[in-house]
């Protein structure tokens, strides 16, 4: 049962009704001993008489003794300020008192990530939580169908439900995640820069946009200018801290060697490199190939992926594996159908999980990633090598 306090009974009243049952206190401090007496108990609902500094204290503590607890703050005005004290210290949601059905959906938000977190807790142990798999699609030349190929996988893994997956728009400055998938967000990945220090589960699960059974996203910022404040280790953490309550993190990348792409490089079990039957598309794949061998990214993670692959161009599959030296894992086709599904907001996988080109990335999906086990030793890229790598394509980019 959900916990409401708010000083004015009429309105703590109308907060109850809201959200369809709930225990009414008259104070912060019989809202600690309540939760103290109930170890349970998987949301607070904190009306608007109740101040902000008060609310603030109660949500830091909870986040470290409680943090499958849910704090709902409900404000009679909400600014960007509120906001940012808000996720800093741990509130899971933040609510106009006018809002009534917005704060249901928010009570049941924290109410299904806490069930979800006490079923992990019991299932594997606090002391042994399973690691997920992070894929990233990359590919140096931009117009290859990376963003249709991260929604589309990740639509594909979380399997309608059975795998729980979060889709990262790491393409900051021009990210189509949401776009493509017809979301309308709230918060988007620089939201993450002003909790940066206290970046939790709790508080990132705040950013997240849901799509469909299994599946949420992490957008990319609507400014472009935005992209400048999210600084590659902010980029490592959220995906350690995906990773560690997902089944699968999928990361859709711009088309450049910058410090949050190798970030995503260094964790993942598995890199798409994607590349289309053009010569610009296939030089640029080599280059990209022949930069990771010498940023010593191992050969096992990377799977090149070719799209539009029955393309009439005068170029046969065989050359262009002799010329890359790489096996294609996968051949995705050509047609017209990929962007009219894009067009319409929904993953052709969705749309017609019959199509040739779903049959293709589901194929991928269930062969060259569910089966690769978590690479040992992902994610502890010594800070030493990382800086390495950034030193090494910075003079490679002036050398040019």
């Amino acid at each position: 049962m959900t916990i409401i306090c708010d000083f004015d009974a009429t309105v703590a009243g109308t907060l109850r009704s809201a959200i369809g049952d709930g225990l009414l206190v008259p104070s912060i401090e019989s809202v600690r001993r309540h939760l103290d007496a109930t170890p349970d108990e998987d949301s607070v609902v904190l009306g608007p008489s109740v101040d902000q500094i008060s609310a603030f204290r109660l949500a830091e503590t909870a986040r470290v003794a409680r943090p499958s607890l849910g704090v709902v703050l409900v404000r009679r005005r909400i600014d960007t300020a509120v906001l940012a004290e808000a996720l800093r210290s741990g509130i899971r949601e933040v609510v106009d008192e006018r809002d009534l059905s917005g704060l249901n959906a928010a009570v049941l938000r924290c109410r299904t990530l806490a069930s979800a977190m006490r079923r992990q807790s019991a299932t594997t142990g606090e002391e042994d939580i399973s690691r997920g798999r992070i894929i990233t699609v990359f590919s140096a030349k931009g117009g290859c169908g990376k963003t249709t190929l991260a929604t589309n996988l990740a639509t594909v893994l979380a399997d309608r439900g059975r795998r729980e997956v979060c889709l990262v728009d790491l393409d900051l400055a021009f990210g189509d995640v949401a776009i493509a998938l017809q979301l309308f967000p709230t918060h988007t990945i620089a939201d993450a820069v002003a909790m940066s220090e206290t970046l939790d589960l709790s508080a990132l699960q705040n950013l997240l946009t849901p799509h469909s059974p299994g599946l949420s996203t992490l957008v990319a910022p609507v400014e472009p200018g935005s992209a400048e404040s999210i600084p590659a280790s902010l980029v490592t953490r959220i995906l350690e801290v995906l990773r560690m309550h997902h089944d699968y993190v999928v990361v859709d990348t711009p088309p450049a060697f910058d410090d949050q792409v190798l970030s995503a490089f260094d964790l993942s079990d598995v890199v798409a490199l994607l590349a289309t039957l053009d010569i610009p598309a296939l030089k640029n794949l080599k280059l990209t190939l022949e930069t990771m061998d010498l940023l010593n990214y191992p050969r096992e993670r990377l799977r090149v992926v070719l799209n539009r692959a029955d393309s009439k161009v005068g170029l046969s599959i065989a050359e262009v594996e002799k010329t890359l030296r790489t096996p294609i894992a996968v051949q995705i086709p050509s047609s017209r159908d990929v962007p009219a599904a894009i067009n319409r907001g929904v993953p052709i996988v969705l749309d017609d999980p019959k199509h040739a080109v779903s049959i293709a990335i589901r194929n991928f999906a269930e062969r060259q990633v569910a089966t690769v086990p978590t690479t040992p030793g992902v994610g502890s890229v010594p800070p030493q090598l990382q800086i390495d790598r950034r030193r090494f394509l910075r003079r490679k980019s002036r050398a040019r």
